[in-house]
């Protein structure tokens, strides 16, 4: 009868390294049952954030609608910074029917 330490170190290594990334696996979908608050994968947890619309400017500036709640901000993005153009904007419904 062979033991662990008869196997080749490729062998071990390989197979540590396959019952770690398993280990891992199995927290993941530990936690995501369990529901730590603050993750963003748990149910219940709504996003205070989010891009609204993207509009490329040049090769090397966008500009950017953000909403945060119940406001919206829009701001220049480029490799030199960001410049803020306005904030506090009402977002606007659009009937997406009426647009096509």
């Amino acid at each position: 009868m062979t033991g662990w330490h008869d196997l080749p170190q490729i062998v071990r290594l390989l197979a540590a390294l396959a019952f770690v990334i398993a280990l891992m696996g199995g927290l993941s979908i530990l936690l995501k049952k369990i529901g730590l608050p603050g993750t963003p994968n748990t149910p219940g947890h709504k996003r205070r954030m989010r891009i609204v619309e993207s509009l490329p400017l040049d090769g090397r500036r966008r500009a950017v609608l953000i909403q945060c709640d119940d406001k919206q901000h829009l701001v220049i993005l480029g490799a030199s910074g960001e410049t803020v153009v306005k904030t506090d904007i009402e977002p606007v419904m659009i009937d997406e029917k009426a647009a096509l």
